[in-house]
């Protein structure tokens, strides 16, 4: 009786009711169904908040990545790709992830990356992803295909844009570069080397190791020359670099991609110039400025 009441099923009394059964069965109705009634109206906001609240989140985040201008695209958050969008934020870099897995999309929601849902090698997932207006892309799916594949649809929708690519295969760097890949590294033959070089040279690589942090004083940069900048056709003892800022110009690459390594004094600085710097966090902010004006 109790059960068909609740539900409001109505099925008719099991058995005559007394008078008091009657009075008990009118506050059971205006209590049980209250509550029942309740509990169900409960759950249902629930679930349509929830989802309300999702669809909003995910049209703020879409909204958010339309704004976004010359920033990066990683198309994989494996281990390694999760690595380089750590490193990028960290760097002040603003970051767009794509992944298709589940389980990584939920880890990027809740480390609050920019990312889009889908297979990087779709046109209209890089084009949410907002490629035309990106920086750079870097491809780090498990496969060297759906990388290559990654690769020429980036380089279609957006020729200028520069892109890394993963190879592990033997042959895939050739096929990655031919499909567009501005580089393409490997990181077996990359992790090989640095041990390598960490037996034969470990106070060269410390030292490698301690200029490319972030959280040191000491630091080396790369740093653009502007064509307007008052340093172009300074030779480099008289920019000032290493006398008012005490940097170390390490190299010089050309605009047309020569490379100057340890650079002599009287090597003229020219617009387009990419000065590779060491020194001091600060000092090179102060340089940054310099060849900006």
């Amino acid at each position: 009786m109790v059960v068909t009441t609740l539900t409001t099923v109505g099925y008719g009394e099991i058995r005559p009711l007394s008078q008091i059964g009657r009075i008990y069965n009118i506050f059971l109705i205006f209590l049980g169904v209250g509550v029942m009634l309740y509990i169900v109206s409960a759950v249902a906001r629930m679930v349509v908040e929830g989802e309300f609240r999702d669809y909003l989140g995910k049209r703020k985040l879409r909204t958010n990545i339309k704004r976004l201008k010359n920033h990066y695209i990683i198309c994989g958050f494996g281990r390694i790709g999760e690595i380089i969008a750590r490193q990028l934020t960290q760097a002040g870099q603003a970051v767009v992830v794509i992944e298709n897995d589940p389980e990584l999309i939920a880890r990027l929601e809740a480390a609050g990356y920019y990312f889009v849902g889908g297979d990087a090698t779709r046109e209209e997932v890089l084009l949410e992803a907002g490629i035309q207006k990106a920086k750079g892309l870097v491809a780090v799916v498990s496969s060297d295909a759906g990388n290559v594949y990654i690769t020429l649809t980036a380089r279609s929708l957006s020729p200028e844009i520069f892109i890394v690519a993963r190879g592990e295969e033997l042959g895939s760097e050739k096929k990655l570069l031919r499909a567009g890949a501005d580089r393409v590294e490997s990181p077996y033959e990359l992790g090989g080397r640095k041990m390598a070089q960490t037996i034969l040279r470990p106070t060269v690589v410390t030292f490698i190791e301690l200029a490319m942090k972030e959280e040191v004083d000491l630091s080396m940069e790369e740093v653009v020359v502007d064509p307007a900048s008052s340093l172009v056709g300074l030779p480099l003892k008289d920019s000032g670099i290493r006398q008012q800022l005490n940097l170390i110009v390490v190299a010089i690459k050309r605009a047309e991609g020569e490379m100057l390594y340890n650079p002599l004094p009287e090597t003229p600085i020219l617009a387009g110039d990419t000065l590779i710097v060491l020194g001091l966090r600060q000092n090179l902010e102060a340089l940054e400025q310099m060849v900006s004006r």
